[in-house]
């Protein structure tokens, strides 16, 4: 299983924190310093939607202007934007294989879906 998202995001803190409390191995990828590739983006909306991918209520997305949201319409314009700023990706995404198991943390819908 790899969890992918910023070290320093609270809520990436209390996921991996979920995690190692109920012993659930786990590979962390910190795509600040690592990065993302366009094709993980791409499985990932295949798979979720862009728009759950997005964090429209996050401090990167509120810094965008107006016209920048506005033209986030698509997958491939909301590919472009990850790629170029990951801080706007909700985090965590946790997968296992090539399946998207949970995006964000929430305890009741990661214990239906990791243990």
């Amino acid at each position: 299983m790899v969890v992918y998202g910023i070290k320093n995001c609270n809520t990436v803190k209390a996921a991996l924190a979920w995690l190692k409390e109920n012993n659930v191995p786990f590979e962390f990828h910190d795509f600040k310093t690592k990065g993302i590739t366009e094709a993980k983006l791409q499985d990932w909306s295949q798979q979720v939607g862009w728009e759950k991918l997005v964090n429209k209520r996050g401090t990167t997305w509120r810094q965008l202007s107006e016209a920048e949201q506005q033209r986030v319409t698509s997958v491939r314009a909301a590919i472009a934007l990850m790629k170029e700023k990951t801080s706007v990706i909700k985090r965590p995404v946790v997968e296992k294989g090539d399946r998207v198991l949970a995006v964000g943390f929430d305890e009741a819908e990661y214990r239906k879906a990791i243990r």
